[in-house]
């Protein structure tokens, strides 16, 4: 595949150094940096060309916004690095992309170009260093944003709010400011930040997020149903003093009746509490095959941020709960998918 175009230095190191893109400076025709021709074989085909040294999920729906204003939405992206998260979003809404890592998706008229990072090799953007991550504590500040994406945040609320030091909600506000996710207005201690994409945030939140040292124990209770079983799971924790939260399948069939499948009741236990003591208190019993309870602990309780009440049971937040429905291998990201459109909105 060949580009011919107008681009600045960094862009030409960077197209260059994608596998199998061949690239060729100036005679493109074109209003600006962006345009360029794409030659496959014997056919041609205008496209506006996006250059990015990286591209999470919060560049891919900037993108996404930008292929709208380009004549028949012939947009390819073409980055140093990209992530998975990133990807799927370009692909699900029709815009081509090659990074620098192997992975390309083109769809264009007379062209259909899919290829995969080579094994071996590192098939996902690196994330940075120098900016806070959505992760830990840092992802608990981007639940509280999504929780009121239309309240205006100074940084001390978003700390009160979080339970995170001012020092961290100050580092990713401003990482989300970078990101155009969040908008800013006025200055010193009248500035204030609004949520500007909280379709993007949440991806991107989806995307960074990680469980420490997660642990996780099974056992079998008997029940009438898989909603009784909830119920006194919930019950016999609380009356034990242990924090916890219902979360996966049996949380989203009371907070979207639509999911029906409940196969397994999943609670987060509060990391300061045995889980030996967790399922004793429901009146379960251990047991590694045919169970119908999971246990799940990690090395901190951000999974309990937020957590509610719902029919009666302690819950997990409803982004906490999307991206717990996106890590069930079981129609998880389906389900998750079905939750987003009909309970978030976003």
């Amino acid at each position: 595949m060949k580009i011919q175009g107008q681009f600045k230095a960094e862009d030409l190191r960077i197209l260059r150094e994608v596998p199998g893109v061949t690239v060729e400076a100036g005679g493109a025709r074109g209003r600006g940096r962006g345009d360029a021709v794409l030659r496959f074989g014997p056919a041609t085909e205008a496209v506006a060309v996006e250059v990015k040294r990286r591209a999470n999920a919060a560049t891919a729906w900037q993108i996404v916004q930008q292929s709208r204003t380009v004549p028949d939405g012939n947009l390819l992206l073409v980055a140093g690095a990209t992530t998975a998260e990133a990807r799927e979003i370009l692909e699900r809404h029709g815009v081509a992309v090659v990074d620098g890592l192997g992975n390309a998706h083109v769809e264009l008229p007379g062209l259909l170009l899919h290829t995969e990072g080579q094994r071996g090799r590192r098939g996902d953007a690196p994330r940075s260093r120098t900016q806070a991550r959505l992760a830990g504590k840092g992802g608990v500040a981007a639940q509280a944003l999504l929780l009121e994406p239309m309240r205006e945040w100074k940084v001390q609320d978003l700390a009160g709010e979080a339970g995170v030091s001012i020092g961290l909600a100050h580092r990713v506000l401003a990482r989300l400011e970078t990101e155009g996710l969040v908008a800013a207005e006025g200055a010193g201690p009248r500035r204030v930040r609004r949520v500007a994409d909280p379709t993007a945030l949440l991806d991107l939140w989806a995307e960074e997020n990680t469980d420490r040292s997660v642990q996780r124990m099974r056992a079998y209770r008997l029940a009438r149903e898989p909603r009784a079983l909830a119920d006194a799971a919930s019950a016999g924790l609380d009356a034990a003093g242990i924090d916890h939260a219902v979360t996966g399948a049996a949380a989203a069939a009371r907070i979207a009746p639509f999911i029906t499948a409940v196969p397994v009741a999943e609670i987060w236990i509060d990391p300061v509490a045995s889980l030996e003591e967790a399922v004793a208190a429901t009146g379960a019993e251990l047991a590694e095959t045919g169970h119908n309870l999971a246990f799940v602990q990690a090395n901190g309780d951000e999974p309990l941020a937020f957590r509610h009440k719902v029919e009666g049971i302690w819950a997990v937040n409803p982004f906490r709960l999307f991206y717990d429905l996106r890590n069930d291998p079981r129609r998880g990201h389906e389900q998750a998918e079905t939750l987003r459109r009909e309970v978030i909105g976003f």
